[in-house]
């Protein structure tokens, strides 16, 4: 039997073009299923208020 061992990312983080590079498909799918432009919109500053920007 193989033993599979996980490693550990403890202390790593992505670069912030990497992220933005994974999170954009997933967005512009979002867009395209949930209404386009206005509902995102709309939620980024329901969002932000609630952060209290």
């Amino acid at each position: 039997m193989a033993i599979v061992r996980a490693q550990a990312r403890e202390g790593t983080t992505r670069h912030p073009l990497v992220a933005t590079a994974m999170v954009l498909p997933l967005a512009a799918l979002l867009v395209v299923v949930f209404g386009g432009w206005e509902a995102v919109v709309t939620q980024a500053s329901s969002v932000g208020a609630m952060l209290g920007r």
